[in-house]
């Protein structure tokens, strides 16, 4: 068996070892791929948003290039490029023209506002607070004409953007540069407005040097970052370019709100730079899944895997070679079982013996010269059941014992309903239990005849208990019949008295006295644990019960 047990544990050694290696493998494998998928996603997502900005861009260049502008005054300088702006599908939210007015060409402008039907045509500041011309020393930047006309857009027109604190800058970019400029994010249309980015395009017309004026566009951020795809490896923010730790983030609904990260947040898994409005913008890309704690947990799963399918081969290795081991040996247990039978055999014919001579003692002074026939055949009967009993109770616990408990069992017992019993529930060895079975029915069929001092039966109580130590532990027995008086109760027999007085103190190695009280009868036996329990008769028992081992 240990040779079997080596070699089992030897192949579960091997398969735990493999197990592990494939986990690792695994692991090292599912990692690359993670960032693989996540590599390629960032690169197509990076690539689809530069593609965006430059198309939004071409368009701003176009729509620049096509612009003529017969007169910088016209309110409606983009009738002529509303299908061509259209055409490319953009979704901008505004499209504008913001024409570069000198202070004489003020009042011209605001006719146009309020012919093109504009609500407020008064040429104002970007806070929408009226303008004296007469204060004006240079050119101003008045949007003149936008596109989509709403409700809260034809309020805007007519409104100085020069000294705006987020277009003002980029204007002038656009003025020194001559070329589209994108500002930083701001909200759109109203303070409270979407946060977006306003492209800035410069016209300049043929023969001149400087702009004459700006096509615009305003772009919520969110769809440039192409952040609303749920499906993703991972979400999209924009650092900020007015604030170094800042970040523009979008959630589900498309709506970008500012964020500034701290040092225990976790750093992007990859970032990009994109160019929009002769801008450079960076992209952080922040993976939603943990590509590492995955790897961890699929390699956590083809170990259990690999553990598993190496406790199932070594179980079917483990019983073929058992079962091939116990057939081998089944000859030895025969034989081995030969010699058993013959000792149990043995064992009975003594134990038969004994019980037989028990059985004879009992017939001959029941059944003695003199005696009533009726009595005597209960008596012997009522002796015998009681034998049986423990007989059947040493059967079933196959002789190494009786609780002293099931001594008191209705079968063998007269009138249960009258005893009342207590004590730990000790086992007690067969020779034991034979004596105090007959014991316990000697004293409970004498109980039987006659009324109390009462005029009722007797109340009994039965009770034991252990003292002292091991080895020098003491069993004490008490049985006493309340309610009763040497008048009242039958006098024991002679088998009775020879049984309460020698047979059961013999027995069991110790004393016992019987007396009367003013109103019981007592009966206590005192006896030592080491013959009341009788360990080597237990032993000896256990050596016949055993299975059969073969010889190693």
């Amino acid at each position: 068996m240990a040779r079997l047990g080596f070699i089992i544990g030897f192949l579960a050694l091997i398969g735990a070892s493999l197990s592990g290696l494939a986990a690792y493998r695994v692991y090292r494998q599912e990692l690359a791929i993670d960032g693989i998928a996540l590599a390629r996603a960032i690169d197509v997502n990076a690539s689809l948003v530069q593609d965006r900005l430059t198309e939004r861009e071409l368009l701003a260049r176009v729509a620049s290039g096509l612009f003529r502008a017969p007169s910088l005054t016209k309110a409606n300088m983009l009738e002529p490029l509303r299908s061509a702006i259209y055409a490319f599908k953009t979704d901008f939210v505004v499209a504008g023209w913001i024409a570069r007015l000198s202070p004489n060409d003020l009042d011209t402008a605001r006719k146009e506002l309020v012919k093109a039907g504009f609500p407020n045509p008064t040429i104002r500041d970007f806070d929408d607070k009226p303008l004296d011309p007469r204060a004006l020393d240079k050119p101003i930047d008045v949007l003149m004409d936008l596109e989509p006309r709403n409700a809260e857009t034809k309020a805007l027109p007519g409104r100085a953007l020069d000294r705006n604190p987020s277009l003002g800058p980029v204007l002038a970019r656009a003025l020194a540069e001559a070329r589209p400029v994108s500002s930083d994010p701001t909200p759109l249309l109203r303070p409270n407005g979407p946060m977006g980015l306003v492209l800035v395009a410069p016209v300049v017309q043929e023969g001149a040097t400087a702009p004459v004026g700006f096509v615009t566009f305003f772009y919520e951020l969110g769809p440039l970052m192409l952040t609303n795809d749920d499906l993703s490896l991972f979400s999209v923010a924009l650092k900020d370019p007015r604030s170094a730790d800042g970040e523009l983030i979008a959630n589900e609904q498309g709506v970008v709100t500012a964020r500034t990260r701290s040092a225990d947040d976790p750093a992007p898994s990859a970032t990009r730079t994109l160019v929009f409005g002769n801008r450079d913008w960076s992209l952080d890309y922040y993976a939603k899944t943990n590509a590492l704690r995955r790897a961890e947990q699929l390699a956590g799963i083809v170990a259990v895997i690999g553990v598993a399918l190496t406790g199932i081969l070594c179980g079917l290795f483990g019983y073929v070679a058992y079962n091939n081991l116990r057939l081998s040996r089944e000859i030895q247990v025969r034989i081995g079982f030969e010699h058993r039978l013959t000792a149990v055999i043995d064992e009975l014919n003594h134990r038969v013996k004994n019980i037989l001579a028990v059985i004879q003692s009992i017939v001959t002074r029941t059944l003695r010269h003199g005696s009533d026939i009726d009595n005597a055949r209960e008596l012997l009967i009522g002796r015998i059941h009681a034998m049986s009993n423990v007989v059947t109770l040493l059967s079933e616990s196959q002789w190494q014992g009786v609780q002293l408990k099931g001594l008191f069992e209705a079968r063998a017992m007269p009138h249960p309903e009258r005893i009342a019993i207590g004590g730990p529930d000790i086992a007690v060895s067969a020779r034991a239990a034979q004596s105090l079975s007959l014991l316990f029915f000697e004293l409970a069929s004498h109980s039987d005849e006659g009324l109390s001092l009462v005029g009722k039966h007797p109340h009994i109580v039965a009770k034991w208990d252990v003292t002292g130590d091991e080895p020098d532990a003491v069993f004490h027995f008490r049985w006493e019949e309340f309610n009763t008086s040497e008048l009242t109760r039958r006098p024991d027999s002679d088998f009775g008295l020879i049984l309460l007085d020698r047979v059961a103190p013999e027995a069991l190695g110790g004393t016992s006295k019987r007396y009367f009280t003013e109103v019981s009868y007592v009966y206590e036996l005192v006896a030592p644990m080491a013959t009341v329990v009788d360990m080597t008769e237990r032993d000896r028992t256990e050596q016949f019960s055993a299975p059969v081992r073969p010889a190693r």
